[in-house]
């Protein structure tokens, strides 16, 4: 029995040669679409751009939601936080405060 015979450059170039010159034969006799077909993966590739236009569209819609409940969150946060801060007398309380202070001493002393 003989072993295995490598192939010299000579056969694995007529080979290489063979194999390109059956993929390019191959690729010659392969039809032509037609009309119909054409419009068919026109119409899919129009279904597919508008499907993944509707899904861009619910995402940012999401966005937006999610973005306009925080921002609401964040205000209602914020109110909250305000509502619970002392609120600080206004010059008007204070001066009327002063003024009953002074009243009821002078009524004190008479």
């Amino acid at each position: 029995m003989r072993g295995f015979k490598e192939p010299n450059f000579n056969e694995r170039a007529a080979a290489a040669k063979s194999a390109k010159a059956k993929a390019l034969e191959m690729l010659k006799n392969k039809p032509k679409p037609t009309e119909a077909q054409l419009a068919e993966r026109a119409e899919a590739q129009r279904l597919k751009e508008a499907a993944q236009a509707a899904k861009r569209a619910a995402i940012q819609a999401a966005r937006e939601a999610e973005k306009a409940a925080k921002e609401q969150a964040e205000r209602e946060a914020a109110e909250a936080a305000a509502a619970a801060r002392p609120k600080l007398p206004t010059a008007e309380e204070l001066k009327a405060a002063r003024d009953a202070r002074y009243a009821a001493r002078k009524a004190r002393k008479r």
